[in-house]
Formats: C-alpha cells, structure tokens, sequence
C-alpha cells in the first residue's frame, strides 16, 4: 500500500529534514468576474523558519496520522466528483492539469521558496490558503502533506488603530500553567490543526480529506462554474423547462454543483428525447415519486422538482446484479461487460 510506503519513508528520515510552508492566494489583477477560478488565482509559496520543538511536533504528527490511515485499511479509490463514501482515500493525478495549484507542487515547493519575515505584510494583499510541510531525504526525493487554513485560525496584533486589515481584531489568551494564570498572546499567530487533509508525492496526491482537498487546489470553487456551464448545456436540449430555478439553486446551495457536474461525466442528458423521459417517469413511479412532466418534456417548479430532475439524469436508481435489489445513488463507475 502506497501510505505504508510513504510512512516508510518519513519514518527513516531525520526529524531535521522537515520544513514548513505556508500558501497564500491572490486574485489576479484584471480578471473578470466570469473567468474559471483556475483562471483567477495565483498561488504563492513561502518557507517559515520554525524551532524544534515545532519541527517536532509536525514530524510526530504527519507519522502518527500515516499511522492511523494505514491501520485503517483503506483501499485506495481514483478520486471522483461524486462518491458514496467519503472515508475512502483517493488519488488524484496533477499531471499536467491546466490549474494554478500545478504550479505550486510541479515548480513553487522545489525553488526554494522566500522566508517569510513579516507576516502581517503578507496577508494585507493575500489569503493565507494552507500550510505545507515538506519532508526530503539524501536523493533529494520528497513528500508532502497539506492542511487548509480556515480564516479564523489567524490572527495578526494591529498596533495601528487606522490601519487597514483584511483580519479581525482578536483577543488572544493562553493559560499559563506554572503561573496559573490566563496571559495576552501578543503578535502573529496561526493555529496549525493535528490533521492532514492530503499528501502529494511523485505527481499524485493521496487524499483523506475529500472536502478539504478541493477545496486548497481550488475544486470546489471551480465546480460552481462548471455547474453553471452543465445549466446552460441542458437548456441547449429543449427538452427541460424550469431551469431557472436550478440556476438560483447554483448561487444558494453549493450542494447541487456536484451533481450538476456529475451530470458531465455520465453523458446521458445529451441525449435527451421524449422516449427517454417517458421511460425517467415511469422509473420514479415505481419508487413512488412523481416527476412533472409539460408537453412532453421535464417540468421544474420547485427544489423537489430539482432533485428528482437530478435524480433521474444521473441515472439514481441502480439494480444490483446478483441481488436485483434496487438502489440510489448519484456515485458509481459504469462497467464494460466482458463477451
């Protein structure tokens, strides 16, 4: 297994061939509102000098939750849109990916990256994104493993009462064990959480994180384009009224974005006709729902309608083979029948 390997490896390096990385991200200057969110956003990589009681610390960390995924067992899946069980652990490929992340891992991480000296001054123009920590043997050959930061785990002190800041001001306390008192925490601070949401080596990041994962490369945002796109696709049909509705939905509720795009990946409403939509409602009625239909095509009038429309295009309703039991799901990799 591919963790066992990976924890092999760590486990056989020194504690002092551990670096810490921070990544930001910035808004490109110019970009219209419009542009795929690959387009929009630069990553930026910097080092930060740590001591060693932190080098420590994420040396320990990174093993004992390698540790705790290998005793898990988990089977290794190729990452999808859409899956049934998001425990799972996934590979995703960066192997030439049109996305801003690419750079980060392929070019950034391997240039040794600036210090940073201040963080304040970055962070008045950038988004601190995630933390990395890199971890290098005598071949010069590396893992590395990533966390998102959320906003609320950084604060910076603003000395300056009109200076402008991106961050709230905080209050920041410590309880102080050998005085045995709650003290001021004065400065820059940023809270790096026991977890590892992905770890990448030789093109390929191991995910254990689903969520988080998307989110730091930049998939999650990027889904709500593609969704709008698969809106505007379906409406080129004509065989689908109501899908305003759905377009409101992709501004409220991000839940839908994947199984719009999930939608992309199974084809099926490219086809779309009167013969196909007349067999999706006798399917539903089976399960006992009803799916709207006007002049021959499907009906949107409300979010139940949305989710029985999504339902149906992303082929929900499966049969098992060997049980004929029935099943719904949006997840699922088609097989190829062997002669």
């Amino acid at each position: 297994m591919i963790i066992e390997e990976l924890l092999l490896k760590i486990e056989n390096l020194s504690q002092d061939n551990t670096i810490l990385y921070f990544i930001t991200r910035v808004l490109k200057p110019d970009v219209k509102s419009s542009s795929k969110v690959m387009d929009k956003y630069v990553f930026k990589v910097y080092q930060i000098d740590v001591n060693d009681e932190i080098r420590e610390h994420l040396y320990t960390l990174t093993k004992d939750q390698l540790n705790s995924l290998v005793k898990k067992k988990t089977e290794l899946h190729e990452y999808d849109v859409i899956t049934d069980d998001s425990a799972q652990l996934f590979t995703y490929q960066m192997n030439n990916k049109a996305m801003s992340f690419y750079d980060v891992v392929n070019n950034q991480l391997s240039a040794n990256p600036a210090k940073i000296k201040c963080l304040e001054e970055i962070l008045v123009n950038e988004e601190l994104w995630a933390y990395c920590v890199g971890f290098y043997n005598e071949e010069d050959e590396w893992v590395y493993t990533f966390r998102k930061i959320l906003a609320a785990k950084v604060a910076i002190d603003e000395k300056d009462n009109n200076k402008k800041s991106k961050l709230q001001k905080t209050i920041r306390t410590i309880f102080n064990s050998k005085s045995q008192k709650l003290e001021l925490i004065e400065g820059e601070t940023v809270n790096l959480d026991k977890q590892i949401d992905c770890i990448y080596f030789q093109d390929t990041f191991y995910i254990a994180k689903k969520t988080q994962f998307e989110q730091i490369i930049g998939l999650e945002e990027e889904y709500k384009i593609q969704a709008m796109e698969v809106v505007t696709e379906l409406t080129s049909t004509k065989m689908i009224e109501g899908l305003e509705i759905i377009s409101k939905q992709i501004d409220q509720n991000p839940s839908i974005h994947k199984k719009l795009v999930r939608l992309t990946k199974i084809g099926n409403y490219r086809d779309l006709d009167a013969k196909t939509i007349k067999k999706m409602q006798k399917i539903c009625k089976k399960y006992g729902e009803i799916l709207k239909l006007k002049d021959g095509k499907l009906f949107i009038e409300n979010e139940d309608d949305i989710t029985l429309t999504l339902k149906v295009l992303a082929d929900y309703y499966k049969l098992g083979e060997v049980s004929g039991k029935a099943y719904g799901t949006y997840a699922g990799k088609q097989l190829e029948a062997m002669n």
